[in-house]
């Protein structure tokens, strides 16, 4: 038996530390360090407040310093569609404008047929020039009429006083009886034509009594007739009655119209405005008269509208719609109107920057001027636009000539 010597001194290799039937196994891993909790906190608490004071800058600012204001963008531009319809009938020769090109005030826009409205022109002036000589006549049958009048007392008289000469005559036995009666018959005869005479110069002057040739009825009535002529020649060539854009234009070369068949229309885009449906909700500080700012689709937010605001509707959309609702029937349910705000633009704004009609808008109202009125005021202005009323100085000075030559 072999004796074995432990050396207590000596350290234990690795090999003899570990006993011999032991299995041998992977180191653990340790943990990392998670970090300092107390910073980590310290950062969520700064956080907390700038968030806190943050809340706070902006309530300040939107309940206390914040001008007040009302905002909608259900808002669309609005404007004038002036409809281009045919006054009188005609076939279409030429057209001088189209879609999305602009026309001034008088500018030509279409051509009818014009052969008719001639013929009818022409008719007119023969039948004023006859009615001015039929007047003439008349002056004339009052000046036979006081000539017939003069010889019926001529032949009155001269009756008369055959009448006295056989009256003298037959009282000194001269003369028979029967003479005398048919000298007494003449006389009867003789004052009959004269009275008939007068009849007929009353019935000539009541045709002509009070007037001159210019200012007799059956003339006036010839003028009236073919001014009415003139003025359907003028309809054969229609012309914009102001400036804008052409729009919906539906007539075509060689079509055959009627009377008050829609031609075109024109849209003046430098008289915009902006129909801005606030709920009913937001209009009790709204007032004639404030501004208000807006922001088309069209262009963003790098152009921003200014205008004032021109009235209130007399009415909610659902009041005049079509079939308005019928809240005294069924289940009802309340539902939130809107009212139509008209926000009139600066016409300057417009030029630089068009808008067109039916384009969606941002507005924005500022309320805190509450001096303006509730109700719009009554209208001053009338919009007209450059249209022909009643006949042109040209017609005019044509009737004269009618009239001067037939005299």
């Amino acid at each position: 038996m072999t004796d074995t010597t432990i050396d207590h001194d000596r350290p234990a290799t690795p090999d003899e530390a570990a006993p011999a039937s032991a299995p041998t196994s992977p180191a653990t891993p340790t943990p990392a360090p998670t970090g300092r909790p107390r910073a980590r906190r310290r950062a969520l608490l700064i956080l907390a407040v700038v968030v806190v004071i943050a809340a706070i800058v902006w309530a300040v600012f939107h309940f206390l310093l914040a001008t007040p204001q009302e905002e909608t963008d259900d808002a669309y531009v609005a404007g004038d569609v002036v409809a281009i319809t045919a006054r009188d009938p005609g076939t279409v020769l030429a057209l001088h404008a189209d879609n999305t090109q602009s026309v001034t005030a008088g500018q030509p826009l279409i051509d009818l047929d014009p052969t008719t409205a001639d013929v009818n022109l022409a008719a007119a002036a023969a039948e004023l020039a006859r009615a001015v000589r039929a007047t003439r006549a008349d002056f004339t049958r009052v000046s036979q009429s006081d000539a017939g009048i003069v010889q019926a007392q001529a032949e009155l008289e001269r009756a008369r006083n055959d009448y006295a000469r056989r009256r003298g005559a037959a009282a000194e036995g001269a003369v028979s009886g029967e003479e005398l009666s048919h000298a007494a018959d003449a006389v009867k005869v003789a004052s009959a034509n004269l009275r008939l005479a007068q009849e007929q110069r009353r019935q000539a002057q009541s045709t002509v009594q009070g007037t001159e040739v210019d200012t007799n009825p059956a003339v006036l009535a010839a003028i009236a007739a073919y001014r009415r002529a003139a003025i359907v020649r003028g309809h054969m060539h229609v012309t914009a009655p102001i400036d804008g854009v052409v729009a919906q234009r539906t007539v075509q070369v060689g079509q055959q119209i009627a009377a008050g068949t829609p031609l075109m229309a024109i849209v003046p885009l430098d008289r915009l405005w902006v129909d801005a449906n606030f709920r009913e909700t937001q209009l009790k500080d709204l007032r004639i008269g404030q501004p208000a700012t807006l922001v088309a689709d069209m262009y963003g937010d790098d152009i921003v509208y200014h205008g004032r605001v021109a009235g209130l509707g007399a009415g909610s959309g659902n009041a005049f719609a079509l079939l308005p609702p019928q809240n005294a029937s069924g289940n009802w349910i309340k539902i939130v109107q809107r009212v139509p705000v008209r926000i009139a633009l600066d016409a300057r704004e417009l030029r630089a920057n068009p808008l067109r009609i039916g384009l969606s808008v941002t507005a924005t109202v500022n309320t805190s001027s509450l001096n303006g009125a509730r109700l719009a005021a009554a209208a001053t202005q009338p919009y007209r636009g450059d249209t022909t009323q009643g006949t042109t100085p040209e017609v005019e000075a044509r009737i004269r000539q009618i009239v001067a030559a037939n005299r």
